[in-house]
């Protein structure tokens, strides 16, 4: 190996390592990893940022508007109501559930698709009394499955198309995914709604993380402000900083005998007061002897005293690119910022009510929030939060409906009958999208996936380094080595488990723009068609089920199911034994050698 091929190896080792550690975001590594690539001399400086300008990152950017206006419209929600089984036998409740999932994934981003379905998912386990963990770890693997399916079901089957387009000329089309990913979807579902729920570990089936979070009555408190109090005269903001301190939440106050749950934040507070207070008994015991109140006896313990019409309690699950990931919770001032109440955190299924204004967020943490119903269309969203409830959040435009199916599956048609590239007709659709009110302009950029943009975009110069330092041929030698004086079916299965191997642990983009040119580069020595490797390394850089970060949505679900981080490969390892037993005879028959 020579200086600069040591030099890329060690900086994808480093950017492996910082995925999987996780402390920093994908995007912002993707971005250090492509600056260092033109620092270290293996991007030059003219070609650093071409990566933004390829066809794969409009594409994703495109798909991603398309399906907020699918989700806007109301259209998803339509066919939700009309999908979902209700059936009590779990096996079909999975399936449906799964197969649905699976079917959105394909014509709309899969993050969206599980997001979409999580509150009804979750919902359907309540009327069966079931707990959500035996209904969501099968719904994100049938939306990761579904992703196989189509050109726009997954950002890896787009990174691909346009590889191919650049090596050879032509880019795959919208549904030549599908002859090997229908089938891979179709065995994968039917596993997990036969046998893989059994393998979701006993204790995780038997609670229900967003239950035991709901359950604040033995947290909730009303206390009286005295005429000695050292309450009286102050603000509600600064009882918020004492609050704080105490580790104990404010939800609201009854004045006169009414229950006012939206004190503004400079209201004064006032003798024979009430406060109500979600916090537990020790951090009580110290709030009420500081400021000199009393415990109201025969208080109403219940829900009911932090909601009204206009003051909801609603769960939401933190997304893996909430702006929040990362940040201490006292830092934020969530109530005079965004309008938000923190009540609570569920966290791999453990209940958290105390010592709140400490935690970092973390992807996948469910909170349960007291919010004004005004600012949930807006706080909401901004910070990447995702209800978890049938509540009627995305008002929507549902007289849209129909209109928003017929942008999408028009461009489907303008690609598939070749009177315009798939990510013309797919700009086609988003812009119409926005022009018909759809998807309000306010709304435009932050449907757009940014950390997926940047982090395409990025790794698409750091890939081609690979190449232009001779890296892949190095790594397809390797594997050739491996599979040595093996049929070349033996060296596309050893790609296709390399590659599914590090997409558990890198994000699927990521692998998809690293083992493409690998893929290519053994078909040439091995003088094959190209295209069953690059069919390999779509499915194997798609099906990420062993971890909760190598994918989106495998972490999306973890704290709403209660999931600890190694219960993903119980029910993954199988599932991706059999993607790959069926995926590489697929592949063949559909793309010979």
């Amino acid at each position: 190996m020579n200086v600069d091929q040591i030099t890329i190896f060690l900086l994808l080792v480093c950017v492996m390592g910082l995925f999987i550690w996780g402390r920093w975001r994908y995007d912002l590594v993707a971005f250090a990893a492509l600056i260092a690539a033109v620092l270290l001399g293996l991007v030059p400086p003219a070609d650093a940022f071409l990566g933004f300008s390829n066809s794969a990152v409009i594409t994703v950017a495109a798909v991603l508007v398309i399906s907020r206006g699918l989700s806007a419209s109301g259209a998803i929600d339509r066919l939700a109501h009309v999908m979902i089984p209700k059936v009590q036998s779990l096996a079909l409740q999975i399936s449906g559930l799964s197969g649905f999932a699976a079917v959105l994934s394909a014509i709309m981003n899969n993050v969206g698709a599980l997001a979409l379905l999580m509150p009804a998912t979750i919902d359907a386990a309540k009327k069966a009394k079931r707990s959500p963990s035996l209904l969501l770890m099968p719904l994100s693997f049938g939306s990761i499955l579904g992703g196989l399916v189509t050109l726009i079901g997954t950002p890896p089957n787009i990174i691909i198309a346009s590889y191919r387009e650049t090596v050879i000329g032509t880019p795959y089309q919208m549904f030549d995914f599908a002859p090997v990913g229908l089938v891979v979807a179709t065995a994968g579902i039917l596993f997990l709604a036969i046998f893989g729920w059994k393998l979701i570990p006993k204790e995780r089936q038997s609670i229900s993380p967003i239950d035991e979070l709901l359950n604040i009555d033995a947290y909730v408190a009303e206390v009286v402000v005295p005429k000695t109090s050292a309450a009286i005269g102050k603000k509600v903001i600064d009882l918020d900083d004492i609050a704080d301190k105490y580790d104990l939440c404010i939800a609201g106050l009854i004045r006169n005998n009414k229950r006012i749950l939206r004190p503004t934040r400079h209201t004064i507070i006032e003798a024979k007061d009430i406060l109500i207070l979600e916090t537990g008994p020790k951090e009580l015991d110290k709030f009420v002897e500081k400021l000199g109140l009393m415990i109201k006896g025969g208080t109403e313990k219940s829900r009911a005293l932090f909601s009204s019409d206009e003051v909801l309690l609603i769960e939401a699950v933190v997304s893996a690119d909430s702006r929040l990931i990362g940040r201490v919770i006292g830092n934020l001032r969530f109530k005079s910022h965004y309008g938000l109440n923190l009540l609570g955190i569920s966290r791999q299924g453990k209940t958290i009510r105390t010592r709140l204004h400490k935690l970092v967020f973390r992807s996948g943490d469910v909170l349960l929030l007291q919010v004004d119903e005004e600012v949930i269309s807006t706080s909401l969203p901004h910070l990447g939060l995702l209800p978890l409830a049938w509540r009627g959040l995305q008002i929507g435009k549902r007289r849209h409906a129909w209109l928003a199916t017929g942008f999408m599956f028009g461009a489907v048609v303008l690609a598939a009958a070749g009177i315009m590239s798939l990510t013309i007709s797919l700009s086609l659709a988003a812009l119409l999208m926005v022009l018909s009110g759809i998807v309000p302009t306010r709304d435009l950029y932050e449907s757009i996936d940014w950390p997926v943009i940047v982090l395409v975009g990025a790794m698409i110069p750091v890939g081609g380094a690979l190449e232009t330092t001779g890296s892949t041929t190095l790594i397809a030698n390797a594997i050739l080595q491996l599979a040595d004086g093996w049929s070349p079916i033996v060296v596309l299965s050893a790609l296709f488990i390399v590659t599914m191997t590090l997409s558990d642990v890198m994000n699927n983009a990521a692998t998809a723009v690293v083992m493409a040119p690998v893929g290519i580069n053994i078909a040439i020595q091995l003088h094959v068609s190209p295209d069953p490797f690059l069919m390999a390394v779509a499915v194997g850089s798609s099906c990420a089920f062993l971890t909760p970060i190598g994918h989106k949505n495998n972490a999306l679900i973890m704290g709403p199911g209660g999931y600890a981080f190694g219960d993903y490969w119980r029910m993954g390892l199988p599932l991706e034994i059999i993607v790959t037993l069926v995926s590489i005879p697929m592949i063949l028959i559909v793309w010979p050698l």
